[in-house]
């Protein structure tokens, strides 16, 4: 019988029965851990899309793909005895207490929250120490310990760069950076120059962590700065490919030097716009 509005009951039964070997579904009985993972991180990426995009009647559907995606996995963690979703909602609203005590001092949902907001300094403060605490009681004795190795390289380089600040690893503004960045070009120059591919791939890593440095220093998401990169590039080099079919020609037609002309004039229909 069908509802009028499904819950998150309905969600979690739906699940079983996809996974149920007595008439579920074949691919879904088929799924681990490991095959869904790339589904898992596509399905973020399509939040962050939709978001960006401020796309927000279809970003509840992208959420609710999201979502599925934990519904799935606590099927599974059911199944092979190690966890379910209910464990999953405990253990995340007991950790959200636990690191938000100027919000929760009793330590307790709904008792007295009376306990007074602290500045936004000295919650930041307090939310990494007690994150440094829980990666000591689960053995990460290092600074840098903890920060997954599967996340986006940029997005890592910015954890990375993060921990070490809070330690006083990092320059004291910004200026330092970018003298920084302009040092690993000089180097990435050279190790080109002198023909070292080798040399030429490691400074290009040192640049590319410089740069995300400095957008750690601008308080910029590296990842969404790039993401915002591709879509301009993407929406300009569409608009020169557009002007050219207009003249019955293709972009592999036209010169380098043709093909910039198009580009610096999508760049000021661009501005003129703005």
């Amino acid at each position: 019988m069908r509802r009028e509005k499904y819950s998150i009951e309905d969600l979690l039964h739906l699940m079983a029965r996809l996974r149920s070997p007595d008439g579920g579904c074949p691919w879904d009985r088929k799924q681990s851990f490991a095959t869904i993972v790339p589904s898992t991180i596509e399905e973020a990426y399509e939040v962050a899309e939709a978001i960006e995009a401020e796309d927000y009647d279809h970003l509840h559907e992208e959420l609710g793909d999201l979502l599925f995606q934990v519904i799935f996995y606590a099927q599974l963690g059911r199944e092979a005895g190690h966890f379910d979703f209910s464990a999953i909602v405990d253990t995340l609203v007991r950790k959200l207490l636990r690191r938000h005590p100027h919000v929760f001092p009793s330590g307790e949902l709904y008792g007295d929250n009376r306990g007074g907001v602290t500045d936004e300094d000295g919650v930041k403060a307090n939310w990494e120490a007690i994150k440094a605490a829980e990666r000591s009681a689960k053995g990460e004795s290092g600074t840098l310990d903890g920060v997954a190795l599967g996340l986006p390289a940029l997005t890592r380089a910015a954890k990375l760069q993060k921990r070490a600040a809070n330690v006083g690893f990092d320059w004291h503004d910004i200026s330092g950076v970018l003298d920084k960045i302009e040092e690993e070009i000089a180097e990435l120059r050279e190790a080109v120059e002198s023909g070292d591919s080798e040399s030429a791939r490691e400074e290009l890593g040192d640049l590319l962590f410089s740069c995300v440095n400095a957008a750690r220093h601008f308080k910029v998401d590296p990842e969404t700065a790039l993401r915002q990169c591709n879509r301009k590039f993407e929406t300009r080099f569409n608009a020169v490919e557009t002007s050219l079919k207009k003249q019955g020609r293709r972009v592999a037609d036209a010169s380098l030097e043709e093909l910039d002309q198009l580009w610096q004039r999508v760049k000021r229909a661009e501005n003129q716009k703005a």
